[in-house]
C-alpha cells in the first residue's frame, strides 16, 4: 500500500533480458538517491512510476537495487522498459502519515499526455485516458500519475477518433521539481491508477443492478 506521495526520484540504469522470448520479463538495475536504501530489505515493496515492485538484489556500496517485472506487467506499464529518470515510493508503513491518498500500487491502464506547459507559477498538465476509466474520474477527484497522487481540476469526455477521456490537473512548482513528472511531454505515455474508493462504488453499483 502507497500514498502517492514520491519519496525519490531515482534512475533506470540498466534493463537485462529474462529469456529470449517475448513471454520472458526484465530484470531492472535503479539507481537511488543518496541514503535511500538504508533503511530497505530484500523483499521489499517499491513503487516505480506507480507500479508496486519487489527488491531482489541491493547493492548499497553503488546506491542500486534490483527487481523483476514479468512481461505481464511490462505490457500493462509504461515507462518501466528503458533507461530514465523513475518516481520511487516506499510502501506505507502502519504509523506513516497519509499525505496523499490510498494507493494499490496497481496500475489500471496508460494515458497520454496531450498538454503540459507552464500557467503562472504553477503547470498545467492533461492527459488522455482510456475511454474505460472515464467513469472512475471526477472533478476534485483523486488520480495517481505515475506514482503521484494528484487532484483532478476538469474532466472531458471525448467522442471520434480521440475517443476516451481527458483530465487536467494543476501541478506545483514543488511537485514539478521533486518528482519525474517535469521530463513529461505532449505524446508521453503515463500510469494510471483510478482511486480506489471508485472501484469499490462501481462494484457496489453493478451489484445492485442485479438485484
Amino acid at each position: 500500500m502507497f500514498t502517492g506521495i514520491i519519496t525519490g526520484v531515482g534512475r533506470i540504469v540498466a534493463v537485462h533480458r529474462l529469456g529470449s522470448s517475448l513471454d520472458h520479463g526484465k530484470r531492472l538495475t535503479i539507481e537511488a538517491p543518496s541514503g535511500y536504501l538504508d533503511d530497505v530489505g530484500l523483499g521489499d515493496s517499491i513503487a516505480l512510476n506507480g507500479a508496486c515492485m519487489t527488491v531482489t538484489q541491493l547493492d548499497l556500496p553503488n546506491r542500486q537495487f534490483l527487481i523483476e517485472i514479468s512481461a505481464e506487467s511490462l505490457d500493462k506499464t509504461s515507462g518501466l522498459a528503458e533507461s530514465g529518470p523513475i518516481n520511487l515510493e516506499k510502501a506505507l508503513r502502519a504509523h506513516d502519515r497519509l499525505g496523499g491518498h490510498i494507493v494499490a500500487g496497481h496500475v489500471d491502464g496508460i494515458g497520454e499526455v496531450t498538454h503540459f506547459a507552464q500557467v503562472g507559477e504553477s503547470w498545467e498538465l492533461r492527459i488522455l485516458a482510456p475511454r474505460e476509466l472515464g467513469k472512475y474520474l471526477a472533478y476534485k477527484g483523486s488520480i495517481t500519475v505515475n506514482g503521484v497522487s494528484l487532484t483532478v481540476n476538469r474532466v472531458t469526455d471525448l467522442e471520434g477518433s480521440q475517443a476516451g477521456c481527458e483530465i487536467s490537473i494543476n501541478l506545483i512548482t514543488h511537485t514539478v521539481q521533486n518528482t519525474a513528472l517535469g521530463h513529461l511531454h505532449p505524446q508521453s505515455q503515463v500510469n494510471l491508477e483510478i482511486d480506489l474508493i471508485a472501484r469499490y462504488v462501481e462494484r457496489m453499483l453493478q451489484d445492485g443492478k442485479k438485484t
